[in-house]
């Protein structure tokens, strides 16, 4: 009975220790504050790539139109994404037949990045959408600190119960093998950026090569920044909850793809970084099998506590104690995303994202 209390003692420890240092890590990054109004329409072009995004596209674009000039480039959509961009105020730019070596959402972002001509070039997704003012407090951020590129994490709007499951879960999974000072360090190797919301210099975007130069990388942002950090660019990875937000999946296997696009492959970029994901990994799909012994060796009520440590290890990322209810479950729905990934990439089918497979 004590080796199985001792063994499921250090699991829900270790649990509590992987949650709350992720957690930690996060909020360490430096926040966008709101700055006073300043025209910033001149200066900045924002750039969506855009495939089937008719349901969103519209919000993302009169969320931007008022302070940047939009470029909305139309990747073979079947829908009326060009249509609805359009009537919102965007510039539409049809995406040229895809070259060989490139994947779509890099050749998209380089597509558009031509048409700018303007001081500061600014990615951003579909799905992200962004309060009055975000503009100009990213710029204002940005030149205050001497920054070449900014990337922004938004705030995750989650409203069915698989995604309050799955993405918070799997945003704190990824930065418990995160360190915020590493990753705003330029001396350090350790590199992060968020592809749904990245600002850049354009004269430093095109001496770099920009996403010509991750153009087939399926983790095209995580790319960019180890791209900025190996060149010295001043760079900055930071949060602006209160300024952007994101809801990035809308059904259950658009979110099921999505994660297996990128959910393994974004840790080679950080070797020690990725271990430890993978040891949070371990430690968190524990829970069951320490729960199982300690019914095994007739400790039934201490076996609760497991799927309790997991749910409080969790609860700073998803906020409310009945939202992290759900940790225990999106464990283990989590762990089958990332052995699907690791499977099709090793079977050579890869995932399908948008219609294709990458």
């Amino acid at each position: 009975m004590i080796p199985a209390a001792g063994f499921a003692v250090t699991i829900a420890a270790l649990m509590l220790l992987f949650g709350r240092r992720s957690r930690r890590q996060y909020l360490r990054l430096p926040e966008i504050p709101a700055a006073a109004g300043s025209e910033t329409r001149n200066r900045v072009t924002a750039v969506i790539p855009a495939r089937n995004e008719e349901a969103v596209i519209a919000r993302a674009v009169r969320s931007l139109v008022q302070e940047a000039r939009v470029v909305v480039v139309d990747d073979y959509s079947s829908d009326r994404t060009a249509e609805d961009a359009r009537a919102a105020g965007a510039e539409v730019v049809a995406a040229p037949p895809l070259p060989p070596g490139w994947l779509g959402k890099p050749h998209a972002c380089w597509t558009g990045a031509q048409r700018a001509e303007t001081e500061w070039l600014l990615f951003v997704d579909a799905d992200t959408w962004y309060e009055p003012g975000f503009t100009a407090a990213l710029l204002a951020f940005a030149e205050s600190r001497g920054l070449d590129a900014v990337s922004v994490f938004p705030r995750q709007v989650c409203l069915r119960w698989y995604e309050s499951a799955l993405v918070e879960y799997g945003l704190g999974l990824y930065f418990s093998g995160a360190n915020a000072v590493r990753l705003n360090d330029p001396a350090r190797p350790e590199a992060l950026a968020n592809g749904q919301c990245i600002l850049i210099r354009r004269a430093e975007y095109f001496r770099l090569g920009g996403h010509a130069a991750v153009a087939s990388s399926v983790t095209e942002d995580v790319a960019l920044a180890v791209l900025f950090k190996k060149d010295g660019l001043p760079f900055a990875v930071c949060r602006a909850e209160r300024l952007a937000s994101v809801r990035m999946y809308d059904s259950f296997l658009s979110l099921w793809r999505g994660f297996q696009k990128n959910s393994f492959r974004v840790l080679f970029h950080n070797p020690r970084g990725g271990l430890q994901v993978v040891l949070a990994s371990i430690v968190m799909t524990s829970w069951a099998p320490a729960a199982a012994l300690l019914v095994w060796a007739g400790q039934p009520a201490a076996a609760l506590l497991l799927p309790l440590a997991a749910v409080a290890a969790w609860k700073p990322w998803y906020g409310s104690w009945r939202r992290a209810l759900w940790a225990p479950l999106a464990v283990y729905l989590f762990q089958g995303i990332v052995l699907s990934a690791m499977l099709a990439s090793l079977t050579g089918r890869g995932a399908v994202w948008k219609g294709r497979r990458v």
